[in-house]
């Protein structure tokens, strides 16, 4: 039996007011297990959320950017521990 990998979800958060996205997607990195990952779609380069992350996950969490704007910005967070 083989495992095969979940589809990794995708959040697009372009639509949700900010002070909800700072409740939701922390939320959701915490329920990550080691190695799944969470992609987050916005409007803007998230780097406040990135300092957040990476205060309180340090090396836990690992932080891509998949799209750099100017419009779009996807960004992965995966569990890294």
């Amino acid at each position: 039996m083989t495992d095969t990998p979940q589809a990794e979800r995708v959040l697009d958060v372009r639509e949700i007011p900010p002070y909800q996205r700072h409740e939701i997607i922390p939320r959701l990195f915490d329920h990550l297990a080691v190695g799944e990952g969470l992609q987050i779609v916005v409007d803007h380069d998230p780097r406040p959320l990135r300092n957040f992350f990476e205060q309180v996950h340090g090396d836990d969490c690992r932080w891509t950017y998949l799209e750099q704007g100017p419009d779009v910005w996807r960004v992965e967070l995966r569990r890294a521990a």
